[in-house]
């Protein structure tokens, strides 16, 4: 008699999950570790695949491009450090730029920590038009942070001399390191002070700034990430524009006749144009931005 009762079959065992091994591996790990854990971007990238890359690459001392071996193993060490800094940008919710002391504007790096914000101007894909007319032969950086675009001013503009004012002292320290890394001791001068107030009526070919513009009600909603950033790098009164407005109100005095200036103001542009109706400001964007930036001269400024 046969019997009927199925014969108990073996479970099959699951599969073993794949530990990352290849760079690109753990890429992919720290992609997944910063979707699930709902980090927050925006300085320097602006998704997780972005943010795991450039902390991956950087903590393993390989090059951001297409040169890259995705495909090559680490060792047990270099497993070890990727693994801890994946961690650490989850736990305590700083930038990667924070994390590993370095920043990047248009290809060329910069040391960075808590005394200034993350570079991020998209005045740094401008600039470069400004060399293909008549480079400016003097410029100032405005609110210069961490010096990043003086400095890349002073390597756009070979023959320029470039002053950059920033009020916080701390900041300042952060930009004289820039400075020297860069070996531009000769050509970058910082001042300490307020806005123009430093320059004792010195004028420039070109003004470039990027001030404060985060209005009160945007500082009190801003993602954990930004609040390692300080604060008086961001606010910039009620609105965002309270910076914006005396700089408008004060630049014509430190621009040459044919000088101008090129001013990042976030979403405040319509806010401008309301306020200011006469200003005929160009809005320059960029490829991440719209409206963000704009041109303005010294003569439609004085006739405005």
């Amino acid at each position: 008699m046969k019997n009927n009762v199925p014969a108990t079959r073996k479970k099959r065992k699951a599969p073993k999950k794949k530990e990352p091994a290849t760079v690109e591996d753990f890429i992919h790990h720290g992609a997944q570790r910063f979707i699930k854990a709902k980090i927050s971007f925006g300085h320097g990238t602006d998704n997780a695949v972005d943010e795991a890359a450039w902390l991956v690459l950087e903590t393993l001392g390989l090059p951001m491009d297409e040169t890259t071996p995705l495909d090559q193993g680490l060792t047990g060490a270099e497993v070890k450090q990727v693994l801890a800094i994946i961690e650490k940008r989850i736990k305590t919710r700083k930038p990667a730029a924070y994390l590993l002391k370095r920043a990047y504007i248009q290809g060329l790096p910069f040391y960075v920590d808590e005394r200034v914000i993350v570079p991020r101007s998209f005045i740094g894909e401008l600039l470069p038009d400004f060399g293909l007319m008549d480079a400016p032969k003097t410029v100032l950086d405005l609110c210069t942070g961490s010096g990043c675009l003086a400095i890349l001013a002073a390597h756009l503009f070979p023959k320029a001399k470039v002053d950059a004012v920033d009020l916080s002292a701390k900041a300042l320290a952060v930009a004289e390191r820039n400075v020297k890394d860069h070996r531009m001791g000769k050509r970058v001068r910082l001042f300490q002070g307020d806005l123009f107030k430093p320059l004792k009526g010195k004028k420039y070919d070109l003004i470039i700034t990027n001030p404060p513009y985060v209005d009160a009600g945007a500082m009190k909603k801003l993602p954990r990430e930004y609040r390692h950033e300080p604060a008086m790098a961001l606010a910039s009164g009620k609105d965002g524009l309270d910076l914006a407005r005396r700089i408008l109100k004060e630049a014509p005095n430190h621009l040459t006749v044919n000088g101008g200036i090129l001013c990042e103001v976030g979403r405040g542009k319509e806010l401008l144009e309301k306020e200011y109706k006469r200003l005929p400001f160009l809005w320059l964007d960029t490829e991440l931005s719209e409206g963000e930036v704009f041109w303005l001269t010294r003569k439609q400024l004085i006739s405005s």
